[in-house]
């Protein structure tokens, strides 16, 4: 009897639509800042805010997470996921009704649960419904572009959407509001109905359990990557939305340019992530990760170098290029921190795989312990939010530049397994 093969296309088409909800959904803060800077004259500093209720549920539900797809598989903990975020979302535009910037960092908070949930599921359970190998690392990559379609998405439909400077409020981004809302609802229902494989559901183990002497955390470069990991989605979050709030602040120093020429801008930043993320898929075979991060580490500082230093005055017409009203000049230090996007979009994968070489049977628990530290994509943009308030944008680029110098030094020194006589098998 031949073995009927199952069609997991619609529910791969469901995860696929997660991965761009994670990333529109994440992004979303980045134009919202502007919008509660305007709406509730909210300092540069309290506009990240969003950032960090964002991201700091990461470190709230990161092993809550992980745990919650052992004992009751991927489907469960997606269905909450998606449910978790439909709320968050609802809760932000309910904050628009009620005119309150508390409420807005709430349902910020609650889509930070569902995006760390939605992070811990869908690549482990799109690479299962792709019957893993070849397959499952294609439906991946496909993801993370998607993820980066998303990303690129937001700030441009949400920086359209606010118009002029008197009109940014959070019943403007309302439609995309309720897209979100939308897909999260579609999602949820479709995978309601449909069968998914559960192979790593956690089983009781046979016999007694014996404590472990050792864990990730004894291995130097993995304590050295996991702050690198922090610093980095801090790094990769922080260009983008600062410069954002540069370019749209008519006032304190900023550039006062139109919001959905300067969301465009910023969506080029992680389009130029997407086109990053495809070389480095096919340069990945040919150079290894430590070659890769000590690249675009080192030009990553250098352009950041450039923002900081070169004089506002130098700059490029981009009347032709994006839909302005009026004659639009973009200094070049924005352009230097858009490109940034190209260097950000291989750190990710470049530090995980690093940090993790040589831990054997401590990789699974190690990668609970990255995802905790995604929480320094809200502590390290506050971070710079209070620099931008103190001394000024540009300045607040320095807090950058450390952390992709500690990057640096990562790749090049603190990688390197120095606990080999560790046994992980």
């Amino acid at each position: 009897m031949t073995q009927e093969k199952k069609n997991y296309a619609l529910p791969i088409a469901m995860m696929f639509a997660l991965f761009f909800m994670i990333a529109f959904v994440t992004g979303l803060p980045s134009p919202m800042g502007v919008i509660v800077a305007n709406q509730f004259g909210a300092s540069n500093f309290e506009s990240q805010l969003g950032f960090f209720a964002n991201f700091i549920a990461y470190a709230f539900m990161g092993l809550p997470a992980g745990i919650m797809l052992n004992k009751i598989g991927y489907k469960k903990t997606a269905l909450a996921a998606i449910a978790v975020g439909f709320v968050g979302v609802a809760v932000q535009f309910f904050s628009g009704v009620a005119g309150s910037f508390a409420i807005y960092l709430t349902g910020a908070f609650i889509s930070g649960f569902s995006m760390c949930m939605l992070n811990t599921v869908v690549n482990p359970m799109l690479n299962t419904l792709g019957g893993e190998g070849k397959k499952g690392n294609q439906l991946l990559q496909f993801g993370g572009s998607i993820n980066s379609i998303g990303a690129t998405i937001t700030p441009m439909l949400v920086g359209y959407l606010m118009g002029e400077a008197a009109g940014r409020t959070i019943e403007k981004a309302n439609p995309a509001l309720f897209l979100a809302m939308g897909i999260f609802a579609l999602a949820f229902v479709v995978l309601s109905f449909v069968k998914i494989p559960e192979p790593h559901m956690d089983k009781a183990d046979k016999g007694p359990k014996v404590k472990d002497k050792y864990s990730p955390l004894s291995f130097r470069h993995f304590v050295l990557g996991t702050i690198a990991i922090f610093v980095y989605v801090g790094v990769e979050i922080g260009i983008p939305s600062t410069a954002n709030l540069f370019m749209t602040d008519t006032n304190n120093g900023g550039l006062g340019i139109d919001a959905g020429v300067a969301g465009t801008l910023v969506g080029a930043y992680w389009f130029l992530m997407l086109i990053g993320r495809l070389a480095g898929g096919v340069l990945g075979a040919k150079y290894s990760s430590r070659t890769m991060m000590t690249f675009v580490t080192t030009i990553g500082c250098i352009l950041l170098l450039s923002a900081i230093f070169f004089p506002t005055s130098i700059g490029i017409d981009v009347t032709g290029i994006v839909k302005s009203a009026q004659p639009t000049v973009i200094p070049i230090n924005i352009i230097f921190l858009i490109l940034c996007g190209l260097c950000t979009s291989v750190m990710w994968g470049g530090i995980f795989n690093l940090a993790v070489e040589g831990l054997g049977k401590y990789t699974t628990t190690a990668s609970g312990i990255f995802m905790i530290m995604v929480c320094g994509g809200g502590i390290v943009p506050l971070i710079q939010g209070y620099v931008a308030d103190v001394a000024g944008y540009l300045t607040s680029y320095w807090v950058m530049f450390v952390c992709v110098a500690y990057m640096l030094f990562y790749a090049v020194i603190g990688s390197k397994n120095v606990n080999k006589d560790i046994p992980v098998e």
